[in-house]
């Protein structure tokens, strides 16, 4: 792939990539890190790419590792940032738009508290991943991932309270 080919490639991604990073990253100077190692990771696993799935389940699955593989290395700060700041609707008042960033903050929170199986799960969910394109993301069965997301939607339940 040429450079020019792979920056079309991060660009068209860029916020599903921003997104998978926050899940695993809360500081914004190691989440902006973690999607350089994404970046050059992506470069790396391109070749590899047989089209069996679809590019953007590729990608996912990429940044997905590569967020655990982070993950796993350090040792995780508390959250005191937020996932993407373009994320609020500009449509509400200010009022309005500061619920929507304290709901927004604590879904990425609890998200960040949950084990990193549950996590890259609920994280393609929100994605707008299928069942069957998270399985092939990650590597597992369908039925793994729904039973992955059943615990995943009780574990933020039970975190954000029954009014979540």
């Amino acid at each position: 792939m040429r450079e020019g080919e792979f920056a079309a490639l991060l660009h068209e991604h860029a916020g599903l990539l921003s997104r998978i990073a926050a899940s695993y990253e809360a500081d914004p100077s190691l989440r902006d890190d973690l999607l350089q190692d994404i970046a050059l990771a992506l470069w790396k696993a391109l070749p590899a790419w047989r089209g069996e799935a679809a590019l953007k389940t590729f990608v996912a699955r990429v940044a997905h590792n590569r967020g655990a593989s982070h993950v796993i290395g350090r040792t995780r700060r508390p959250s005191t940032h937020g996932l993407d700041e373009d994320l609020a609707d500009p449509a509400h008042g200010p009022e309005s738009h500061a619920q929507l960033e304290q709901k927004r903050l604590r879904l990425q929170d609890a998200v960040r508290a949950l084990p990193l199986t549950l996590r890259q799960a609920v994280t393609l969910a929100l994605e707008g991943f299928s069942q069957q394109e998270i399985a092939a993301a990650l590597g597992i069965s369908a039925n793994n991932v729904a039973v992955r997301l059943n615990r995943a939607r009780k574990a933020l339940k039970d975190a954000l309270g029954e009014s979540a």
